[in-house]
Formats: C-alpha cells, structure tokens, sequence
C-alpha cells in the first residue's frame, strides 16, 4: 500500500514563505521530516492516519518527540506511537545512541588513565577512538553524566503507581586505591500504571549489604514510589529487610527460580528429579487453590522420604507463594526474576567489554545510559502488562467489621501508599 499525498511541496513552500520564519530552512526540513515519519508509520498501520481501512493492523496513539541534531540546526521530530506493537524509524534515528557513547566514553577513560589490556587496546581502536583527547573525553562525559543524573533523579509519582517491582543486585570490579575490588551495582525496575516497565534506579556500593539495599529504596520512595503491591527478588536477607523497612505492607515474591537452585544444593542428588517435578507441578496449576493443594502433597511425598526437605519447602511456601494472590494472566511476569535477569544480560553486554572500570562514576555512566535507554525502548513498546489485569492487581482487600469490602487505589489512596 503506498500513503498518497505524503508531501505537497508547493502548499509547504507557500505555507513557509508567508510565514517568513527567520530559520527556513530548518523549518522545512523539520516539516517534511515529520510528514514522512507520518506516512512511514501509516504503512506499519496499513492505512492513512485518521482514515478507516479494512487492511488496518493499528492504531495510531500519538507522538513521542525525540531531538534531531542536523547541519542546518536541532530539530523535534514527532515519531508517531501506535497502540500495539512498535514502530522506530532505524532510517533516521538510532537506538541506544547513549548507551554506545558512554561505552566509548568509558574505554576511552580506562585507556587514558593507563589500565587497559591488549583486548582493551583491540577494542579502543575497533570504536576508532585513537584520536580522543582527555579534554574530549571529559566533555562528552561530562554531558552523559548530566543525562544519567537526571534519569536516576527523576520523580517517579508521575507514571506511579508501581504495582509490581523487581530487584536484583549485579556485581563489578572496581579500580579503586591502586588495586582492583568487587563492587556491587542495585537494579530495580518496576510496572507503572500504564502497564509498561521502568528502571527505576540504580546504585552502586561496595557490596550487597542490607544498609546498603535500605538506602537504595529509601532513595526510590523519597522519589514517589508509591502503590507497590508485590516485590520479586531472591532471598538475600539485606534486601528482604529493605523491602520490609521501606514497603509496609508490600507482599514479596520469592524468585522461583532462585529458591530452585537453593533447593537443589540441599537435596540429596538422587532425590533431585523427583522433587523438581512435583515442584514443577505446583507452577503448573491453573488457579490458587489448586496451586495450594498441589503444594500439600508435595510436601506430603517429600515429609516421608526427606524431612528436611519437607522443611525447607515448608518454611518458604508463603513467600514462594505469594504470585497466587494476583491474576492468574500475570502469574508468569510476577514469579521469578527471569525478565530482570534478561535486563541484566544486556547490561552485561556492555560492561564486559570493560572489564575492570576505573572508578565507580564510570560504572554509574555507563549504566545509567543502558537502563536510560532500556527504559526508552519499554516505554515504546508494547505494554507489558494490559490495563485491565492491572487495575485488577491493584484492587486491595480491606478488611473491616464486620465485612469485608474491596477497593481501587483511586477510592481510597492512602490504603496504596508505600
């Protein structure tokens, strides 16, 4: 299907001179720049903008602005946004620009101060960055850093409430003091109420430790963090602590696959499949009580053979557990970290190639950007959680006296308020 008139250029021309902008060119080229992203985006639709048409796929949702930097001056483009799937015009805008120059701005850092390896050597030259100075490298650092500060400040009671949140903690080598240490750098991310996930800060600190983990939330609630219904995570006591200290009131999720692995290291080798499928076979229930009930004879089998087990699995039902308060359409999303993990590779991605990072600004920088620019490609997306199974999670069970009485966030907020 071809989008009949993209561009009157007579009509544009006139339209340009009568008003005599004092930047022309500019102006034009913005226009026409912004009609053909239109006319791209009908053809993802499969129809004109504002036109019904049977072969439609989608609608179209508004725009989202990006800035475009060009000879003749910045221009905003209006990339139009559709109510499913995505649409990104690669032709003319590239994704995790940000990412890719804190990266460059990173190796660069590591190269001039005198730390790289030969595969650092290999790398610095296969980005073409021989010929960056330090003055070039502090101001390009210097505008990252701005861009990074600003995302890991920004408010977050303005897409709140965050129904469900995930946390997790990724470890790094440090040069700090004339030699190399460990530290640790603490993600979340969290779903925001209009169903689409957001990095919701990061930090970086010397280890995985419950203080640091209470600063880190303290730091999202201070922002507007507010309406958490359910946190996931493993089972690192510091951060169970956090999210007790600083959500009153939120439910945690233990991660199901974590708890596997913990499971596995107490369970006799032999005894290992058969406690695994009947694991297995509590997930795979349709509904609570069913979940439940399986969960019963799991412990049941296990209690006869190995009473141990039988504990362990004891001891973690009800926050292994917790998935079966919320709708069974999300159950998958909500149970394990496995889509904070996939976070995770991509940041790994990017800091493998350094390595060893300088000091713990670097770290910041470059992480800061890929969630920056994850959070962009989120926001872009598709939701990951529909509107309707959302309003239903947040529903909350408010027990009074003598009934019982259910209630939205919006009835009454203070009940949500973390």
């Amino acid at each position: 299907m071809t989008a009949p008139h993209i561009v009157d250029p007579a009509g544009l021309l006139s339209h340009a001179l009568s008003e005599a902008s004092p930047d022309l060119m500019r102006d034009l080229l913005q226009n026409t720049i912004n009609m053909l992203l239109s006319a791209d985006a009908d053809l993802v639709a499969g129809a004109e903008y504002g036109r019904p048409a049977p072969d439609r796929t989608t609608q179209r949702n508004g725009y989202r602005h990006r800035e475009l930097d060009t000879r003749v001056g910045t221009l905003d483009v209006a990339v139009p946004k559709l109510r499913s799937g995505t649409y990104f015009p690669h032709w003319l805008l590239e994704r995790r620009k940000r990412a890719e120059a804190a990266l460059i701005t990173v190796i660069a850092d590591c190269y001039l101060a005198g730390v790289s390896t030969r595969r650092m050597d290999k790398l610095v030259k296969t980005l073409g960055i021989d010929g960056l100075s330090k003055s070039q490298v502090s101001r390009m650092a210097a505008e990252l850093d701005e861009q990074v500060k600003a995302f890991r400040h920004r408010p977050l009671d303005e897409s709140g409430p965050f129904t469900f949140v995930a946390a997790d903690a990724l470890s790094m080598k440090v040069r700090e003091g004339g030699r190399v240490i460990g530290a640790v750098v603490l993600v979340a991310t969290g779903v925001n109420n209009d169903g689409h996930r957001e990095c919701l800060g990061m930090q970086v600190a010397t280890s995985e430790t419950a203080a640091a983990w209470n600063t880190f939330f303290a730091d999202l609630v201070a922002r507007g963090l507010t309406g958490v219904r359910l946190v996931t995570s493993d089972a690192h006591r510091g951060l169970t602590e956090a999210i007790a200290a600083n959500l009153p009131g939120t439910s945690w999720q233990r991660c199901r696959t974590h708890y596997a692995a913990n499971l596995m290291s107490a369970c006799p080798k032999t005894a290992w499949p058969a406690v695994k499928a009947g694991l297995h076979a509590v997930y795979d229930q349709p509904d609570a009580a069913s979940v439940n009930a399986q969960f019963d004879r799991l412990l049941e089998q296990t209690s006869e053979r190995w009473p141990d087990l039988a504990d362990h699995l004891a001891g973690a039902r009800e926050d292994l557990l917790a998935f079966t308060s919320f709708p069974k359409e999300i159950w998958r999303q909500i149970w394990s970290n496995n889509p904070q993990e996939r976070l995770n590779r991509e940041i790994r991605r990017r800091t493998d190639a350094v390595s060893i990072f300088p000091n713990r600004a670097a770290v910041t920088r470059l992480v800061g950007a890929v969630l920056a620019e994850q959070t962009d490609e989120w926001l872009e997306g598709r939701r990951y959680l529909g509107l309707d199974v959302l309003r239903r999670s947040q529903l909350l069970l408010v027990t009074t006296s003598p009934d019982h009485q259910e209630v939205t966030p919006t009835d009454h907020p203070d009940t949500l308020t973390a």
